[in-house]
């Protein structure tokens, strides 16, 4: 079995090693002569957790304990967030912080640091996590607590400390399985940032950005902000999905027809302010109601571009990203604009205080070309390179966003994590 990103790209071949029990991934480890990876649900989307050997976590999925009073559940990795979701939402509780799918596991929220639309209130995954246990190359068991190396360098770590065991992990208590949506529609960049900052006192936001818009109107968005309702209505059950059965063809993602979705989405919202009660799947997972959406970008894959850059330069910044991108007409229908709190303490997380864009892109001629001069226009405003999303970068590009890199790389040498765990990601930019 071949197992690929949510990208579709790059595509190996690899050995899986499926974890069901620890005493035999402790005989796998010891076994092993060469480098493996930790693999979760294949919803990152590049090559951050894929190699010739693989260590298939999903299975590895059970409810371990809930403590009702503090709202802590301890729970193997490879549980998903969705199992936590239909689970407990019906009880009252929800994550604390969660990313735009529910379709990732535990192990990877932690691997990754996640971060979603409340991180400027919330911080990343890490906050809810009260502890972990890690297998270590040697294959002792460490339990890892908040401020401990351990915990630092395996909080966005990418899975290159070690094979993430279980997690205990803080819900927060809600009234409703309904958000009370606000949605503004800017007409530029100046606009989205006053929206933004106008509603911050809210818990989660996100905007979704034009990014083939050009000129005075470059910036404009659709941002939606809210907060859980009260009206005790906890019944919440998944909803039926749709289904994409095939690959696209190629072409069928271009300039114009992304033109015309950004044109039509943008143009049934109201002007103004606009306010509607959503169920939690269409506020948070609004791509989850798609089974197999990244198949609309053709056989070949594409990759997601999400970078951050600080606060104070943000707004220059995103001018001319945007128009950069605008300029050279591969424009993305899925553009996401975020902002975030203070950073953490974490070696590899990616959020600092300032403003994120997610684009994703087809892989086609000339594309890598465009990110290259992208990454430098974020290195040029002090920004960094989200590695969950990233399959291209290169080693420079990626240190120079992360000032605790070498505490990263002394704990994985001083361990012999550098021998055992590695990516093809890892092996690219060095890590």
């Amino acid at each position: 079995m071949n197992l690929y990103s949510w990208g579709m790209f790059p595509k190996i071949k690899n050995k899986l090693f499926n974890l069901t029990n620890l005493d035999k991934l402790q005989e796998y480890l010891d076994d092993l002569s060469v480098s493996t990876i930790a693999y979760g649900n294949g919803r990152s989307y590049g090559d951050s957790a894929l190699n010739d050997n693989i260590v298939y976590c999903k299975n590895y999925n059970y409810f371990l304990d809930f403590d009702e009073e503090n709202g802590i559940l301890h729970c193997q990795s490879g549980v998903l967030l969705s199992e936590i979701i239909e689970s407990f939402v019906p009880k009252g509780w929800f994550l604390k912080v969660t990313p735009g799918t529910k379709l990732i596991t535990i192990g990877g929220a932690i691997a990754s640091d996640v971060h979603g639309k409340n991180h400027h209130q919330e911080g990343c995954f890490s906050s809810c996590v009260e502890e972990f246990r890690l297998m270590l190359p040697n294959k002792e068991i460490k339990v890892c607590k908040p401020d401990d190396e351990l915990f630092l360098a395996t909080c966005g770590g990418m899975g290159l400390t070690g094979i993430i065991l279980d997690a205990k992990i803080s819900l927060k208590k809600i009234e409703s399985q309904y958000i009370e949506q606000t949605t503004i529609k800017t007409k530029n960049l100046k606009e989205t940032f006053e929206a933004f900052e106008q509603y911050k006192h809210l818990p989660y936001s996100v905007a979704w950005i034009d990014c083939l818009a050009k000129d005075e109107e470059i910036g404009k968005c659709l941002l939606m902000v809210g907060n859980f309702a009260q009206d005790k209505n906890l019944n919440f059950k998944p909803k039926k999905k749709l289904n994409i059965p095939f690959n696209f063809p190629t072409f069928a993602l271009n300039n114009l027809t992304v033109k015309a979705f950004n044109w039509l989405y943008y143009k049934k919202a109201p002007n103004g302010v606009s306010r509607q009660k959503v169920d939690i799947d269409t506020f948070f997972y609004p791509l989850d109601a798609i089974n197999n959406w990244n198949r609309i970008y053709g056989k070949n894959g594409f990759t997601q571009y999400q970078f951050i850059l600080p606060k104070d330069k943000s707004y220059d910044g995103l001018q001319e990203i945007l128009t950069a991108i605008s300029k050279s007409g591969k424009g993305s229908f899925l553009a996401v604009l975020k902002l975030y709190g203070q950073s953490n303490q974490n070696y590899l997380s990616f959020p600092l205080e300032g403003y994120s864009l997610a684009l994703d892109f087809k892989i086609e001629k000339g594309l890598f070309e465009l990110l290259d001069q992208l990454d430098q226009i974020v290195l040029k405003y002090q920004g960094r390179i989200y590695l969950t999303k990233d399959v291209r970068v290169s080693k420079d590009t990626f240190e120079k966003g992360y000032p605790h890199i070498d505490k990263f790389r002394n704990l994985r040498e001083q361990y012999n994590m550098d021998k055992i765990f590695q990516s093809i990601q890892s092996k690219r930019v060095g890590i």
